[in-house]
């Protein structure tokens, strides 16, 4: 069975950190480039950050410097550390295949607060 889930969200204060994981199940995780993707209120849904089947990763210029994407093939998983959170961070956060994107998950809600 197919299916993402996205753990590890919750409230902080600004500045503060948290680490977001996403399992992946039902299909040949260690060949496909993962996005954590994220949706504002009133806003589109946006790539935050990918990492390939080989490791590389990229980032939105808007968490450069401040999130790191890594993933566990071993354990079918990507996480996204979240350092010096912004207001602007709030959002939900999801997780999905860049490549034929699978169902979406319910994602993991990120507060960060003021």
């Amino acid at each position: 069975q197919v299916q993402l889930v996205e753990s590890g969200g919750g409230l902080v204060q600004a500045g503060g950190s948290l680490r977001l994981s996403c399992a992946v199940s039902g299909i040949a995780f260690r060949l496909a480039a993962i996005g954590w993707y994220r949706q504002a209120p009133g806003k589109q849904r946006e790539l935050v950050a990918d990492v390939s089947s080989g490791g590389r990763t990229n980032y939105a210029d808007s968490v450069k410097g401040r999130f790191t994407i890594s993933r566990d093939n071993a354990k079918n998983t990507v996480y996204l550390q979240m350092n010096s959170l912004q207001s602007e961070d709030t959002a939900v956060y999801y997780c999905n295949r860049l490549v034929a994107p699978l169902r979406w998950g319910q994602g993991t809600q990120v507060t960060v607060s003021s």
